[in-house]
Parts: structure tokens; C-alpha cells; sequence
């Protein structure tokens, strides 16, 4: 069985309790070893076999997934973050398919999540943004023409940037062609949730000038919007004056909001923002 585990962000204890239980009963453990912090190993047993990925190609790593099948043994493949986002695991789970060899996917906590509670932020807030778009600036590897970073800008949307911190003078010039102001708040997260961790807080105009005077090139998550501001609206979902059904609002509460029709309104606190 094939096991593809998240590591999560960096640190050591955010994997998950799963993805810990699957490390120290994994035969063989090939791991992300550029970017998944190596602590993680500690997790494995005294007999299993390790690989580094690092230098490996796709065809290299499902082979090993392959010979280890055949031996019965149990594989974990560790990949940084949440696999899901820029994991290259569908090829590898196609290979799989195409080999019938089971395997299933564990998430992990993505660094995108490490990096906000890094900066104390919140990605959607009420009057500023409740949308989150995660993506790439374009470099060796293409993006899609219509998922350019400067098409992506115009959306006003909180923007978190994958495997974009050595491009950074390409990203200003896409987010100022997408209608981004320059004195827009941004950040770059070196490396969220490890020892080393950066914190760089700028503008959408000073993203390369940040990075390029604070030596980041890499291993970072550039993060783009007014969420990173100090103006917001009070959420509903806790104001006296709104009610949803698992509460009523006070009458003559401070602030109090027209109530619109109950069925209209939302039934648990995940509808209340």
C-alpha cells in the first residue's frame, strides 16, 4: 500500500496524527528531502528504509514504490505541505493506477495556513475579502493564459503566491498590470512554522526589494492583499444584532442589524461571515 502523507508546513509536530501513526509503521519513507524538514524522519522505525527524492526522477520513485509493493512492505511518500497543492502526486497516482497498486492520500497542514498564523492574519475578511486565490507567477513553468497572475490581480481577492519568491520583480510588474495598487499590504513568509522562519511584512510595489534585501530566493509564500491591513467589518455571525438558528438577536442591541426573513438566514456559524 501506498501511503502519500502531507508533512505539513515545516515544523515537525504539525503532521498530522494519521500521517505520524503512518511514518512509524512505513517499511519505506521517500520524502520531499529539499523541502520536508527532516525532524519527520525520527518518526520511522529502526528498520525502515529511507530515500530522498530530491535527486530522483518520477519514473525512479515509482519504481521504488513498485519493488516495495512486491516485497509487501508498506510505503509512506512524504510530501511537503499538503500534497495537493503543487504536489506532482497525480502523476505519481496515475503510474500507480496504471501498475494496480493501491495507495490513498493523507492531507497535511499547508505551509499557506502556516505562513497566516505566522503574520496573525486572516485571509477572509468581512468588507475586505472572501475569496483566497492561490497560485504561481509564471516562470520556467507555464501557467495557463488564462490563470496569468496579472488576470488573476483583477479580482481584488487576497492573493497567496506558490514558488514565486525568485520572481518577485515579474510579480510586481502582473499585479500592477492586474489594477493592484503598489502601497497594497503584502508579506513574505520565509519558510512558516520552522526555526528559521522570516517574516517580512512590505507593499504589492517593494515585494523584490524586501526579498532581495532580506537574501530570500526560495522556500518562501508571498502573500498579497488588504487582509494584511487594520480596516475590516465586524463579523455577523457574533453581532447581537444578527440573528441565525442557534440564536436570536437582542432586541435594542447596540448596532442592531435588520433581520431579513429566518429561513434566510444562516443555520450554523460557517454561514455567519
Amino acid at each position: 500500500m501506498i501511503r502519500f502523507v502531507g508533512a505539513g508546513p515545516g515544523a515537525a509536530d504539525l503532521v498530522t496524527v494519521r500521517g505520524a501513526r503512518l511514518l512509524a509503521e512505513a517499511d519505506l519513507v521517500i520524502y520531499a528531502g529539499s523541502l520536508v524538514n527532516p525532524e519527520l524522519l525520527d518518526l520511522t522505525g529502526p528498520s525502515c528504509t529511507v530515500m530522498d527524492s530530491a535527486s530522483m526522477t518520477l519514473e525512479e520513485v515509482v519504481s521504488a514504490m513498485e519493488d516495495a509493493e512486491e516485497k509487501g512492505w508498506s510505503t509512506v511518500r512524504l510530501h511537503t505541505g499538503d500534497p495537493a497543492l503543487y504536489g506532482a502526486i497525480r502523476e505519481q497516482m496515475d503510474e500507480l493506477d496504471r501498475r494496480g497498486i493501491p495507495y490513498d492520500v493523507t492531507p497535511g497542514v499547508s505551509s499557506l495556513f502556516g505562513a497566516a498564523a505566522a503574520l496573525g492574519a486572516e485571509f477572509t475578511l468581512p468588507g475586505v475579502s472572501q475569496s483566497l486565490i492561490v497560485t504561481r507567477a509564471e516562470g520556467r513553468t507555464p501557467v495557463p493564459e488564462g490563470e496569468r497572475l496579472s488576470s488573476m490581480a483583477k479580482h481584488g481577492c487576497t492573493l497567496a503566491l506558490f514558488l514565486s519568491a525568485g520572481l518577485l520583480s515579474n510579480v510586481e510588474a502582473d499585479l500592477r498590470e492586474g489594477g493592484v495598487d503598489p502601497s497594497t499590504p503584502a508579506a513574505i513568509v520565509y519558510k512558516a512554522t520552522w526555526p528559521d522562519e522570516i517574516v517580512l511584512r512590505c507593499t504589492a510595489g517593494t515585494l523584490a526589494e524586501t526579498a532581495r534585501d532580506a537574501g530570500v530566493s526560495k522556500t518562501a509564500l508571498v502573500l498579497v492583499g488588504r487582509f494584511l491591513g487594520d480596516e475590516y467589518d465586524r463579523s455577523l455571525l457574533y453581532h447581537p444584532g444578527f440573528s441565525h438558528g442557534f440564536r436570536t438577536a437582542e432586541k435594542g442591541a447596540g448596532g442592531a442589524l435588520p433581520l431579513a426573513d429566518a429561513s434566510a438566514q444562516p443555520s450554523s456559524e460557517a454561514g455567519g461571515r
